[in-house]
């Protein structure tokens, strides 16, 4: 059996009980909302009665997953916050754009956020994008299942395979069930459990219970700690380094990835598109959306300081368990050791909430995009009824499919041969940000220049990932093809940078070959700069 920590101690019943009873919560939480669920509208937007601030905590824990809540304290004890300069990023674009973004879905789409890129580049672009989408959230929900499986299964002494079928069945019955109206209403209370669990441990890190040295010591041994990021010396509370590198794992590589990432988080993942669309109308839509990101921003936060109160506390009080463990189960080595009775149980509900909350939204926008992009093309005239029904099948199948992926990490040990799998879906499911940004911002640019740009970045990606070290299934790191000096050699985080720039570039360049009429200005920046100016007259 998988084992995450080094050290266990003995859970209690009644952290079993507050375990238990958050997963229980969310099985209720579907049946309670099932009998609203009477057609596809009600069961993938909620008709769009429900209020801004809840859908804004909906996605506020739908962007905080399991993966914060280990893998950020993880990173900081290891190295400093540079990863938080991605998350920073997010609230720079959301404020230059989601004016736009949101009345442009608002009014363009139905359901399916692919369905503007269909609108503007044709049927190839949409089924580019959705399948894009479905295989890199497949991908992540395998792993999120797997990480916070493997966590639970170690604190609670629990065979790693019984917790991935009950967080499965229980995902999927929620669901199923309940549709978004009880998905963001979990999300709520969820979201509410993960602001409380990551405070509670800053709290228990601060006081350092049963230790000679107090708060301000453990504060001081963060701050002035520094670690090595590649050859630069860094603090560990801070975001560096600030040098002009864009091999090394830069302030420069992290706000060039957070600027695109944050671009694709809010312009074209189905999950936050999604969640506009169950708004009462754009206001409440934009709120929810700030609502989101004004609440991710300091819990990112509170964990990256969670793992730099770690290094601190475990340098003033050194604890022999943790001498050659890897970064990323110091925090549920601590949680289990050195939190009471109760508070631990709290924890480790939080943990399970992050993902629950995470996959819930991921099942849910899956099968809208089945519904959407696959099956009202292929089955135009079809009942609602209909409609509703196939999307749940698609719940369930794209639940058992992310169990199954998650099954398949545990038996490939930690998921080193799905590794080199996973890498040539990232290959075929580059640049969407680029098609996005080519649409919005340039009328001239038509389907035939786009798809000369989506070949460009294709290729390129495949040569990146191709000529970059993969982990392989003995644990070394080599190229799966060695060019020697033209090998890629950039920082993985630039990857999808360079991909969408190609896209956005070369599209771009490549539509002047094509003579085309100038596309709707409705779907672009200019309609809505018209919008804009006639509004003010």
């Amino acid at each position: 059996m998988y084992t995450l920590l080094a050290a266990t101690a003995s859970i209690h019943w009644v952290d079993y009980v507050i375990v238990v009873a958050s997963i229980l919560l969310a099985v209720v939480m579907g049946f309670y909302f099932a009998h609203r669920q009477k057609d596809s509208n009600a069961y993938f937007t909620a008709s769009g009665r429900v209020p801004d601030w809840a859908i804004g905590m909906s996605i506020f824990a739908t962007l905080i997953s399991s993966v914060t809540f280990l893998a950020y304290p993880g990173a900081a004890y290891a190295g400093n916050w540079i990863l938080l300069v991605q998350g920073l990023m997010v609230p720079i674009v959301l404020v230059s754009l989601i004016g736009l973004i949101v009345p442009l879905f608002r009014k363009v789409i139905k359901l399916s956020t692919y369905e503007y890129f269909e609108r503007r580049f044709g049927a190839f672009a949409r089924f580019y994008s959705s399948i894009a989408f479905v295989l890199t959230h497949f991908t992540k929900m395998g792993s999120v299942f797997f990480l916070v499986s493997m966590a639970l299964a170690s604190f609670m002494n629990i065979d790693i395979y019984w917790v991935i079928a009950v967080l499965g069945v229980t995902i999927i019955l929620l669901t199923f069930l309940g549709g978004m109206e009880a998905i963001i209403w979990m999300d709520v209370i969820q979201g509410g459990m993960l602001i409380g669990g990551g405070l509670i441990c800053i709290i228990f890190l601060l006081c350092a219970f049963g230790t000679p040295f107090s708060a301000g010591d453990i504060l001081q041994t963060a701050w002035n700690a520094t670690t090595n990021v590649g050859p630069y010396e860094v603090s560990k509370i801070g975001v560096g380094p600030f040098e002009w590198d864009l091999v090394e794992t830069t302030f420069l590589v992290m706000a060039l990835n957070g600027f695109f990432y944050a671009l694709q988080k809010y312009g074209t993942d189905q999950t936050i598109v999604q969640r506009y669309l169950t708004a009462k109308d754009d206001k409440s839509a934009k709120k929810a959306a700030f609502i989101g990101v004004f609440l991710s921003v300091p819990i990112w936060t509170i964990f990256m300081l969670v793992g730099s109160l770690l290094f601190a506390y475990y340098q003033l009080s050194p604890d022999a368990a943790i001498e050659g463990m890897k970064a990323d189960a110091v925090f549920p080595h601590f949680i289990s050791t050195q939190l009471p009775i109760g508070v631990r149980g709290l924890i480790i509900a939080a943990i399970a909430a992050a993902a629950i909350s995470s996959l819930d939204s991921d099942l849910n926008c899956l099968s809208a995009i089945a519904v959407e992009d696959y099956l009202m093309r292929f089955k135009k005239n079809v009942s609602d009824k209909f409609r509703l029904n196939f999307g749940r099948l698609i719940v369930v199948l794209a639940g058992l499919g992310a169990v199954g992926i998650a099954v398949l990490y545990v038996q490939s040990n930690g998921g080193a041969v799905l590794e080199t799998i996973f890498a040539f879906y990232a290959i075929f499911s580059a640049g969407i940000v680029g098609i996005f940004l080519l649409g919005l911002f340039s009328r001239r640019a038509n389907k035939q220049g786009l798809y000369v740009g989506l070949a460009v970045c294709i290729l390129f990606t495949a040569y990146a990932m191709l000529t970059s070290p993969q982990k392989m299934p003995d644990g070394s790191k080599q190229a799966l093809l060695d060019f020697g000096a033209w090998n890629y050699t950039h920082s993985k985080y630039m990857l999808g940078v360079y991909s969408h720039i190609i896209v956005l570039v070369v599209g771009y360049v490549a539509s002047f070959f094509f003579k085309t009429p100038l596309a709707d200005k409705e779907l672009t920046i200019f309609g809505w700069l018209e919008e804009k100016k006639a509004a003010k007259k």
